[in-house]
Protein backbone atom coordinates (compact mmCIF):
# COMPACT_ATOMS: atom_id res chain seq x y z
CA UNK A 1 0.00 0.00 0.00
CA UNK A 2 1.07 3.58 -0.74
CA UNK A 3 2.27 5.70 2.28
CA UNK A 4 -0.34 8.69 2.05
CA UNK A 5 2.56 11.23 3.02
CA UNK A 6 4.35 9.93 -0.16
CA UNK A 7 1.04 10.63 -2.08
CA UNK A 8 0.66 13.85 -1.15
CA UNK A 9 4.52 14.39 -2.06
CA UNK A 10 3.80 13.30 -5.20
CA UNK A 11 0.56 15.82 -5.82
CA UNK A 12 2.42 18.76 -5.05
CA UNK A 13 5.65 17.62 -6.99
CA UNK A 14 3.02 17.76 -10.29
CA UNK A 15 1.49 20.78 -9.26
CA UNK A 16 4.94 22.76 -8.49
CA UNK A 17 6.44 21.50 -12.31
CA UNK A 18 3.39 22.84 -14.00
CA UNK A 19 3.21 25.71 -12.32
CA UNK A 20 6.57 26.65 -13.38
CA UNK A 21 7.45 25.33 -16.45
CA UNK A 22 9.11 28.21 -18.06
CA UNK A 23 11.84 28.57 -14.44
CA UNK A 24 12.35 24.69 -15.31
CA UNK A 25 13.29 25.52 -19.38
CA UNK A 26 15.72 27.99 -18.19
CA UNK A 27 17.02 25.86 -15.82
CA UNK A 28 17.44 22.94 -18.10
CA UNK A 29 19.14 25.29 -20.66
CA UNK A 30 21.57 26.15 -18.12
CA UNK A 31 22.27 22.64 -16.47
CA UNK A 32 25.65 22.16 -16.90
CA UNK A 33 26.78 25.69 -14.82
CA UNK A 34 23.89 25.45 -12.49
CA UNK A 35 25.46 24.65 -8.88
CA UNK A 36 21.74 23.85 -7.24
CA UNK A 37 19.71 20.35 -8.22
CA UNK A 38 16.23 21.74 -10.18
CA UNK A 39 13.15 21.02 -9.87
CA UNK A 40 12.22 19.17 -6.45
CA UNK A 41 13.22 15.88 -5.27
CA UNK A 42 11.51 12.40 -7.00
CA UNK A 43 10.96 11.29 -3.36
CA UNK A 44 11.59 12.15 0.08
CA UNK A 45 15.38 11.66 0.89
CA UNK A 46 17.20 9.12 3.14
CA UNK A 47 20.76 8.32 3.68
CA UNK A 48 21.83 5.24 5.61
CA UNK A 49 25.46 5.42 7.18
CA UNK A 50 26.52 1.88 7.65
CA UNK A 51 29.32 1.21 10.69
CA UNK A 52 32.24 2.72 9.48
CA UNK A 53 30.63 5.42 6.92
CA UNK A 54 29.72 7.89 9.90
CA UNK A 55 32.02 10.47 9.53
CA UNK A 56 31.14 10.80 6.24
CA UNK A 57 27.76 10.52 5.65
CA UNK A 58 27.27 12.94 8.38
CA UNK A 59 29.43 15.13 6.27
CA UNK A 60 26.80 14.32 3.06
CA UNK A 61 23.87 15.04 5.27
CA UNK A 62 25.03 18.77 6.39
CA UNK A 63 26.38 19.42 2.94
CA UNK A 64 22.92 18.90 1.32
CA UNK A 65 20.61 20.44 4.36
CA UNK A 66 23.04 23.52 3.80
CA UNK A 67 22.04 23.34 0.04
CA UNK A 68 18.40 23.21 0.67
CA UNK A 69 17.89 25.85 2.77
CA UNK A 70 19.69 28.13 -0.09
CA UNK A 71 17.11 27.10 -2.36
CA UNK A 72 14.39 27.58 -0.57
CA UNK A 73 15.65 30.91 -0.06
CA UNK A 74 15.04 31.92 -3.77
CA UNK A 75 12.20 29.13 -4.19
CA UNK A 76 9.75 29.46 -0.77
CA UNK A 77 7.58 26.69 -2.73
CA UNK A 78 9.89 24.20 -2.32
CA UNK A 79 9.87 23.69 1.32
CA UNK A 80 6.41 22.38 1.13
CA UNK A 81 7.16 19.45 -0.91
CA UNK A 82 7.35 16.68 1.58
CA UNK A 83 10.75 15.41 2.23
CA UNK A 84 12.42 18.50 0.93
CA UNK A 85 13.81 19.16 3.95
CA UNK A 86 14.33 17.91 7.20
CA UNK A 87 16.34 18.19 10.43
CA UNK A 88 18.98 15.60 9.12
CA UNK A 89 18.42 13.26 6.42
CA UNK A 90 20.03 10.01 8.32
CA UNK A 91 17.94 7.22 8.61
CA UNK A 92 18.54 5.79 12.44
CA UNK A 93 20.06 1.81 11.25
CA UNK A 94 21.72 -0.17 13.52
CA UNK A 95 23.65 -3.65 13.52
CA UNK A 96 22.26 -6.09 16.06
CA UNK A 97 25.48 -8.96 16.92
CA UNK A 98 25.31 -12.22 18.22
CA UNK A 99 27.25 -14.03 20.99
CA UNK A 100 28.32 -15.94 18.18
CA UNK A 101 29.35 -13.55 15.43
CA UNK A 102 25.71 -13.53 13.14
CA UNK A 103 24.52 -10.31 12.94
CA UNK A 104 21.17 -8.75 11.68
CA UNK A 105 20.05 -5.43 10.62
CA UNK A 106 16.98 -3.01 12.18
CA UNK A 107 16.06 0.26 10.34
CA UNK A 108 14.48 2.05 12.76
CA UNK A 109 12.50 4.56 11.38
CA UNK A 110 10.47 4.09 7.82
CA UNK A 111 11.78 4.63 4.42
CA UNK A 112 8.69 3.46 3.08
CA UNK A 113 8.71 5.39 -0.40
CA UNK A 114 12.48 6.97 0.06
CA UNK A 115 14.97 7.75 -1.72
CA UNK A 116 17.43 5.74 0.08
CA UNK A 117 21.45 6.45 -0.30
CA UNK A 118 22.88 3.58 1.72
CA UNK A 119 26.66 4.26 2.48
CA UNK A 120 29.58 2.19 2.87
CA UNK A 121 32.78 2.21 3.91
CA UNK A 122 34.50 -1.49 3.03
CA UNK A 123 38.13 0.31 4.47
CA UNK A 124 37.31 1.18 7.56
CA UNK A 125 38.91 -1.61 9.97
CA UNK A 126 38.83 0.61 13.30
CA UNK A 127 34.81 -0.96 14.19
CA UNK A 128 35.14 -4.12 15.81
CA UNK A 129 32.44 -6.61 17.05
CA UNK A 130 32.52 -9.82 19.60
CA UNK A 131 32.68 -13.48 18.58
CA UNK A 132 32.79 -15.83 21.53
CA UNK A 133 34.51 -13.25 23.75
CA UNK A 134 36.78 -12.28 20.93
CA UNK A 135 37.28 -8.59 19.59
CA UNK A 136 36.81 -8.94 15.69
CA UNK A 137 38.55 -6.11 13.23
CA UNK A 138 35.65 -5.85 10.99
CA UNK A 139 37.02 -7.01 7.24
CA UNK A 140 35.38 -5.64 3.92
CA UNK A 141 33.60 -8.89 3.86
CA UNK A 142 31.84 -8.12 7.24
CA UNK A 143 30.86 -4.53 5.74
CA UNK A 144 29.68 -5.77 2.56
CA UNK A 145 27.85 -8.13 4.67
CA UNK A 146 26.10 -5.65 6.72
CA UNK A 147 25.23 -3.86 3.35
CA UNK A 148 23.36 -6.59 2.43
CA UNK A 149 21.84 -7.34 5.77
CA UNK A 150 20.68 -3.71 5.65
CA UNK A 151 19.05 -3.76 2.39
CA UNK A 152 17.37 -6.93 3.45
CA UNK A 153 15.57 -4.85 6.39
CA UNK A 154 14.69 -1.99 4.04
CA UNK A 155 12.46 -5.09 2.78
CA UNK A 156 11.93 -3.77 -0.86
CA UNK A 157 9.82 -0.35 0.66
CA UNK A 158 12.01 2.21 -0.79
CA UNK A 159 10.99 4.09 -4.03
CA UNK A 160 14.81 3.61 -5.11
CA UNK A 161 18.30 2.22 -3.56
CA UNK A 162 21.24 3.54 -4.60
CA UNK A 163 24.63 2.46 -2.60
CA UNK A 164 27.36 4.83 -2.56
CA UNK A 165 30.59 2.42 -1.94
CA UNK A 166 33.57 4.86 -2.23
CA UNK A 167 36.34 2.05 -2.52
CA UNK A 168 34.81 -0.93 -4.59
CA UNK A 169 34.52 -3.97 -2.63
CA UNK A 170 36.89 -6.31 -4.10
CA UNK A 171 37.83 -4.11 -6.84
CA UNK A 172 41.30 -5.13 -7.17
CA UNK A 173 39.63 -9.06 -8.10
CA UNK A 174 38.04 -7.60 -11.27
CA UNK A 175 39.55 -10.61 -13.55
CA UNK A 176 40.34 -14.35 -13.69
CA UNK A 177 43.76 -15.11 -14.17
CA UNK A 178 43.64 -18.81 -13.05
CA UNK A 179 41.10 -21.14 -11.52
CA UNK A 180 40.11 -17.76 -8.89
CA UNK A 181 36.99 -16.05 -7.93
CA UNK A 182 35.71 -12.87 -9.72
CA UNK A 183 34.76 -11.70 -6.01
CA UNK A 184 34.09 -8.33 -7.40
CA UNK A 185 31.61 -9.10 -9.97
CA UNK A 186 29.62 -11.48 -8.27
CA UNK A 187 29.07 -8.79 -5.49
CA UNK A 188 27.70 -6.33 -7.73
CA UNK A 189 25.30 -8.82 -9.43
CA UNK A 190 24.11 -9.85 -5.73
CA UNK A 191 23.71 -5.93 -5.01
CA UNK A 192 21.49 -5.59 -8.12
CA UNK A 193 19.58 -9.16 -7.24
CA UNK A 194 18.61 -7.63 -3.84
CA UNK A 195 17.31 -4.63 -5.57
CA UNK A 196 20.00 -1.78 -5.81
CA UNK A 197 19.11 0.83 -8.74
CA UNK A 198 22.74 2.54 -8.75
CA UNK A 199 26.27 2.00 -6.88
CA UNK A 200 28.34 5.06 -6.62
CA UNK A 201 32.28 4.18 -6.60
CA UNK A 202 35.21 6.55 -7.00
CA UNK A 203 38.40 5.39 -8.91
CA UNK A 204 37.50 1.82 -9.38
CA UNK A 205 40.49 0.03 -10.37
CA UNK A 206 39.15 -1.37 -13.55
CA UNK A 207 35.89 0.01 -14.22
CA UNK A 208 35.03 -2.65 -16.53
CA UNK A 209 33.59 -4.71 -14.00
CA UNK A 210 30.74 -2.96 -14.69
CA UNK A 211 30.10 -5.18 -17.63
CA UNK A 212 28.79 -8.02 -14.19
CA UNK A 213 25.38 -5.99 -14.29
CA UNK A 214 25.06 -3.72 -17.50
CA UNK A 215 21.31 -2.90 -17.05
CA UNK A 216 21.72 -1.20 -13.53
CA UNK A 217 23.09 2.00 -12.82
CA UNK A 218 27.23 2.07 -11.98
CA UNK A 219 29.02 5.30 -11.92
CA UNK A 220 32.99 5.81 -11.07
CA UNK A 221 33.73 9.52 -10.49
CA UNK A 222 37.74 10.71 -10.22
CA UNK A 223 38.98 13.46 -7.35
CA UNK A 224 40.89 15.20 -10.24
CA UNK A 225 39.45 18.18 -9.60
CA UNK A 226 39.56 18.39 -5.58
CA UNK A 227 43.08 16.85 -5.85
CA UNK A 228 44.36 19.82 -7.70
CA UNK A 229 42.85 22.08 -5.80
CA UNK A 230 44.48 21.07 -2.63
CA UNK A 231 47.74 21.01 -4.44
CA UNK A 232 47.23 24.47 -5.43
CA UNK A 233 46.26 25.31 -1.76
CA UNK A 234 48.85 23.81 -0.29
CA UNK A 235 52.03 24.33 -2.58
CA UNK A 236 52.08 27.73 -3.56
CA UNK A 237 55.43 28.05 -5.45
CA UNK A 238 54.89 25.34 -8.49
CA UNK A 239 55.95 26.38 -12.36
CA UNK A 240 53.56 24.32 -14.19
CA UNK A 241 55.36 23.80 -17.25
CA UNK A 242 57.27 21.10 -18.84
CA UNK A 243 60.86 22.77 -17.52
CA UNK A 244 59.77 22.44 -14.08
CA UNK A 245 57.36 19.94 -13.76
CA UNK A 246 56.37 15.98 -14.73
CA UNK A 247 53.42 13.35 -14.20
CA UNK A 248 54.93 9.67 -13.11
CA UNK A 249 52.51 7.10 -13.55
CA UNK A 250 53.77 4.10 -10.82
CA UNK A 251 52.36 1.69 -13.16
CA UNK A 252 50.96 0.75 -16.44
CA UNK A 253 47.36 0.23 -15.22
CA UNK A 254 47.73 4.05 -14.28
CA UNK A 255 48.72 5.25 -16.97
CA UNK A 256 45.45 6.87 -17.83
CA UNK A 257 44.73 8.90 -15.19
CA UNK A 258 47.87 10.26 -14.86
CA UNK A 259 47.95 11.01 -18.48
CA UNK A 260 44.97 13.44 -18.07
CA UNK A 261 46.45 15.09 -14.83
CA UNK A 262 49.57 15.73 -17.31
CA UNK A 263 47.53 17.09 -19.87
CA UNK A 264 45.60 19.63 -17.70
CA UNK A 265 49.24 20.80 -16.05
CA UNK A 266 50.10 21.00 -19.94
CA UNK A 267 53.32 19.12 -18.50
CA UNK A 268 55.03 15.77 -19.67
CA UNK A 269 54.37 12.11 -18.39
CA UNK A 270 56.30 9.20 -17.41
CA UNK A 271 55.91 5.94 -16.37
CA UNK A 272 57.26 3.03 -14.08
CA UNK A 273 56.55 -0.98 -15.11
CA UNK A 274 56.71 -3.69 -12.31
CA UNK A 275 59.10 -6.22 -12.90
CA UNK A 276 57.39 -8.96 -10.93
CA UNK A 277 58.58 -12.54 -9.65
CA UNK A 278 55.37 -14.76 -11.16
CA UNK A 279 56.92 -18.19 -9.33
CA UNK A 280 55.78 -17.07 -6.16
CA UNK A 281 52.30 -15.08 -4.30
CA UNK A 282 52.66 -12.76 -1.66
CA UNK A 283 49.94 -11.33 0.69
CA UNK A 284 47.84 -12.41 -2.12
CA UNK A 285 49.93 -11.20 -5.31
CA UNK A 286 53.18 -11.67 -7.31
CA UNK A 287 56.41 -9.52 -5.37
CA UNK A 288 57.95 -6.61 -7.26
CA UNK A 289 60.90 -7.52 -7.90
CA UNK A 290 62.43 -3.71 -9.37
CA UNK A 291 60.43 -0.73 -10.64
CA UNK A 292 61.96 0.08 -13.85
CA UNK A 293 61.90 3.72 -15.35
CA UNK A 294 60.81 3.99 -18.76
CA UNK A 295 62.96 7.06 -19.83
CA UNK A 296 65.89 9.73 -19.14
CA UNK A 297 67.03 10.76 -16.16
CA UNK A 298 67.21 14.31 -17.56
CA UNK A 299 63.25 13.50 -17.87
CA UNK A 300 63.18 14.31 -14.16
CA UNK A 301 66.31 15.91 -13.31
CA UNK A 302 65.06 18.81 -11.76
CA UNK A 303 61.92 18.99 -11.49
CA UNK A 304 58.78 18.26 -9.13
CA UNK A 305 57.64 15.34 -9.67
CA UNK A 306 53.21 14.41 -9.27
CA UNK A 307 52.96 10.88 -8.67
CA UNK A 308 49.14 9.57 -9.10
CA UNK A 309 47.62 6.33 -8.49
CA UNK A 310 44.49 5.12 -7.04
CA UNK A 311 45.63 3.38 -3.85
CA UNK A 312 48.08 3.42 -1.42
CA UNK A 313 47.89 0.07 0.36
CA UNK A 314 51.28 -0.49 2.11
CA UNK A 315 53.02 2.44 -0.07
CA UNK A 316 56.53 0.41 -0.18
CA UNK A 317 55.93 0.50 -4.33
CA UNK A 318 55.17 4.42 -3.78
CA UNK A 319 58.51 4.58 -1.68
CA UNK A 320 60.38 3.01 -4.02
CA UNK A 321 59.57 4.80 -7.02
CA UNK A 322 60.53 8.13 -5.10
CA UNK A 323 63.81 6.50 -4.18
CA UNK A 324 64.50 6.62 -7.93
CA UNK A 325 63.11 9.57 -8.87
CA UNK A 326 65.75 11.24 -6.33
CA UNK A 327 68.38 9.20 -7.68
CA UNK A 328 67.87 10.50 -11.28
CA UNK A 329 67.70 14.15 -9.86
CA UNK A 330 64.50 14.97 -9.14
CA UNK A 331 63.24 18.24 -6.96
CA UNK A 332 60.27 17.40 -4.41
CA UNK A 333 58.07 14.69 -4.67
CA UNK A 334 54.32 14.77 -4.31
CA UNK A 335 52.12 11.71 -3.90
CA UNK A 336 48.21 12.00 -4.81
CA UNK A 337 45.87 8.54 -4.20
CA UNK A 338 42.30 8.29 -3.72
CA UNK A 339 42.88 6.38 -0.96
CA UNK A 340 45.84 6.15 1.27
CA UNK A 341 45.22 2.96 3.67
CA UNK A 342 48.82 2.60 5.18
CA UNK A 343 48.28 -0.91 5.95
CA UNK A 344 52.19 -1.57 7.41
CA UNK A 345 52.00 1.64 9.40
CA UNK A 346 53.09 5.39 9.05
CA UNK A 347 57.17 4.95 10.30
CA UNK A 348 58.45 4.45 7.13
CA UNK A 349 56.75 7.39 5.31
CA UNK A 350 57.67 9.78 8.25
CA UNK A 351 61.16 8.14 7.74
CA UNK A 352 60.83 9.22 3.88
CA UNK A 353 59.77 12.86 4.76
CA UNK A 354 62.67 13.37 7.16
CA UNK A 355 65.11 11.77 4.51
CA UNK A 356 63.68 14.30 1.74
CA UNK A 357 62.13 11.49 -0.17
CA UNK A 358 58.98 12.44 -0.34
CA UNK A 359 57.11 16.21 0.45
CA UNK A 360 53.64 15.69 0.23
CA UNK A 361 50.93 13.03 0.18
CA UNK A 362 47.55 13.99 -0.79
CA UNK A 363 44.67 11.97 -0.27
CA UNK A 364 40.60 11.78 -0.17
CA UNK A 365 38.70 11.32 3.21
CA UNK A 366 36.27 8.74 1.07
CA UNK A 367 37.48 5.60 3.50
CA UNK A 368 38.97 5.11 7.01
CA UNK A 369 42.26 7.18 8.13
CA UNK A 370 44.39 6.31 10.70
CA UNK A 371 43.85 8.94 13.32
CA UNK A 372 47.49 9.82 13.78
CA UNK A 373 47.41 10.17 10.37
CA UNK A 374 46.24 14.24 10.49
CA UNK A 375 49.26 15.13 12.78
CA UNK A 376 51.98 14.33 9.78
CA UNK A 377 53.44 17.11 8.78
CA UNK A 378 53.72 15.61 4.77
CA UNK A 379 49.89 14.36 4.92
CA UNK A 380 47.14 16.48 3.23
CA UNK A 381 43.35 15.67 3.38
CA UNK A 382 41.27 16.02 0.25
CA UNK A 383 37.90 16.78 1.54
CA UNK A 384 35.15 15.02 -1.09
CA UNK A 385 32.16 15.56 0.85
CA UNK A 386 30.67 18.59 -0.82
CA UNK A 387 31.33 16.92 -4.24
CA UNK A 388 29.46 13.57 -2.74
CA UNK A 389 26.82 15.87 -1.36
CA UNK A 390 26.02 17.72 -4.70
CA UNK A 391 25.92 13.77 -6.46
CA UNK A 392 23.32 12.53 -3.91
CA UNK A 393 21.28 15.63 -3.74
CA UNK A 394 21.45 16.15 -7.82
CA UNK A 395 20.10 11.98 -8.09
CA UNK A 396 17.39 12.65 -5.82
CA UNK A 397 16.03 15.60 -7.90
CA UNK A 398 16.52 13.47 -10.77
CA UNK A 399 18.99 16.15 -12.36
CA UNK A 400 22.06 15.13 -14.65
CA UNK A 401 25.26 14.29 -13.25
CA UNK A 402 26.97 14.66 -16.81
CA UNK A 403 29.19 17.37 -15.81
CA UNK A 404 30.41 15.47 -12.33
CA UNK A 405 32.51 13.55 -14.95
CA UNK A 406 34.15 16.38 -16.43
CA UNK A 407 35.77 18.40 -14.52
CA UNK A 408 38.21 19.89 -17.82
CA UNK A 409 36.58 23.64 -17.17
CA UNK A 410 36.38 23.82 -13.52
CA UNK A 411 40.28 23.07 -13.63
CA UNK A 412 40.72 24.86 -16.23
CA UNK A 413 39.72 27.69 -14.19
CA UNK A 414 41.64 26.71 -11.49
CA UNK A 415 44.78 27.17 -13.05
CA UNK A 416 44.15 30.23 -14.72
CA UNK A 417 43.56 31.28 -11.23
CA UNK A 418 46.89 30.37 -9.63
CA UNK A 419 48.89 30.76 -12.56
CA UNK A 420 47.36 34.40 -12.88
CA UNK A 421 47.85 35.31 -8.54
Amino acid sequence: MTDPAYSVFVGLAACRASQSSEREENMANSASNREEPPLYPVAPLGIIALEGAEELANLIDHHIWCRRHRIAEDDPDYMRVFGSQRDSFLVATRIVRFANGEAKALVEETVRGYDVYIITDMGNYSHSFKMFGLDCPMSPDDHFQNLKRTISAIGGKAYRLTVIMPMLYEGRQHERQTRESLDCAVALQELEHLGVKNIITFDAHDPRVQNAIPLSGFETLFPTYQMLKALFEKEKDLKLDKDHMIVISPDEGAMKRSLYYASMLGVDVGVYYKRRDYTRVVDGQNPIIQHEFLGRDEDVAGKDVLVCDDLLSSGGSLLDIAQDLKGRGAKRIFVAVTFALFVSGLSQYQAAYEQGLISRVYATNLTYRRPELSQMPWFVEVDMSSFAAYLVDMLNHNGSISPLFDPTAKIDGLLRSYQGR
